[in-house]
C-alpha cells in the first residue's frame, strides 16, 4: 500500500513541476489611462521619487515603512529603497533611463517576500483630452514565479495596483 501512495505522490509532484515549467517564461503587467494633464507634469510626478507618496498604491499599505533616497533628486542614477510590512516587503528602484515628458525606466529589485528584478516603464503620449500614461512591468519568470502564477492572477493583482496608482498619479496631477 505504502508503494501505491508513493507511486502517485511522485506522479502528482511531476505533474505539478510540468505545468510549472510549461508556464511563460517572461511576463508582463500594463495599464494605461488618459489623464487630463500635460506630459511635463505627469513626468515630473513620476521622475521624482519624492513625489511618489503622494501618488503610489503602495506607500498607503505600509505608513510606517523605512523609505531611502540616494543620488540624484530625480532622473537616471535617482534611487528609492524601502522595507515593511508584509504588504509592501523589501526592495529598490532606480531609474536607468528618462526622456523628458516621454517615458521614465525604472529598474525594480524586490529583496522579500520574494527576490526578483524587473524593469517598470512609464510612457506619456500626448492624446486628445490629456496625456494617455502607461505603466508597465516586465520581467523573467523564475520556478517560483511561474508557481505562484498557478495559484495567483499576478496580472488582475499588480495590474489593480497600476489602474489605482493611475488614478492616484491624475488626482495628484490636479492638486498641483
Amino acid at each position: 500500500m505504502s508503494t501505491v501512495i508513493l507511486v502517485a505522490l511522485l506522479v502528482v509532484v511531476a505533474v505539478l513541476a510540468w505545468r510549472i515549467m510549461r508556464q511563460p517564461d517572461t511576463f508582463r503587467i500594463e495599464r494605461s489611462l488618459l489623464i487630463d494633464a500635460a506630459p511635463e507634469r505627469l513626468f515630473s510626478l513620476v521622475e521624482d521619487f519624492h513625489a511618489w507618496e503622494n501618488w503610489s498604491p503602495w506607500a498607503k499599505l505600509d505608513p510606517d515603512a523605512k523609505n531611502a533616497f540616494e543620488g540624484p533628486p530625480a532622473g537616471p542614477g535617482a534611487s528609492f529603497s524601502w522595507t515593511g510590512n508584509s504588504k509592501v516587503g523589501a526592495g529598490r528602484m532606480t531609474i536607468t533611463e528618462s526622456r523628458p515628458a516621454e517615458l521614465v525606466r525604472i529598474r525594480l529589485e524586490f529583496l522579500r517576500p520574494m527576490k526578483a528584478t524587473n524593469e517598470a516603464l512609464f510612457s506619456f503620449r500626448p492624446e486628445s483630452g490629456g496625456t494617455r500614461v502607461t505603466w508597465s512591468m516586465s520581467g523573467v519568470n523564475s520556478f517560483m514565479g511561474k508557481a505562484v502564477n498557478l495559484v495567483m492572477d499576478c496580472d488582475r493583482m499588480v495590474g489593480g495596483q497600476f489602474q489605482e496608482g493611475l488614478a492616484n498619479l491624475a488626482e495628484q496631477a490636479k492638486r498641483s
